[in-house]
């Protein structure tokens, strides 16, 4: 007698509906990167670098690309969407800081 081909014929992720915790974690995804808006609009409008670490926002960066490829190796769409948001937002910071600091 044969193994079931189950996860051959439809794979288990696609048929898993989202949970309540990957709902909140959607959202906490977007309300976090809107709460370091801000940040971005004071580097890029005032030109205040002052108080912003360089070495901690490419230490975000490097988490951020380490994270957006986990999700692309599971395949999860959430850490996929909230790292992809995290690594526009570290550039935008590193680039401000380091074009307000020359």
């Amino acid at each position: 007698m044969q193994p079931c081909d189950g996860p051959a014929v439809a794979s288990p992720e696609a048929a898993a509906p989202r949970t309540p915790l990957e709902r909140m974690l959607r959202f906490a995804a977007v309300g976090t990167m809107l709460m370091t808006l801000p940040q971005v609009w004071s580097i890029w409008t005032t030109s205040n670098v002052s108080g912003v670490s360089l070495v901690s926002w490419v230490a975000y960066l490097v988490s951020s690309v380490a994270w957006f490829a986990y999700g692309v190796q599971k395949r999860d769409a959430t850490i996929c969407f909230a790292n992809a948001g995290w690594i526009v937002m570290d550039l935008a910071i590193i680039v401000g800081v380091v074009a307000r600091s020359a």
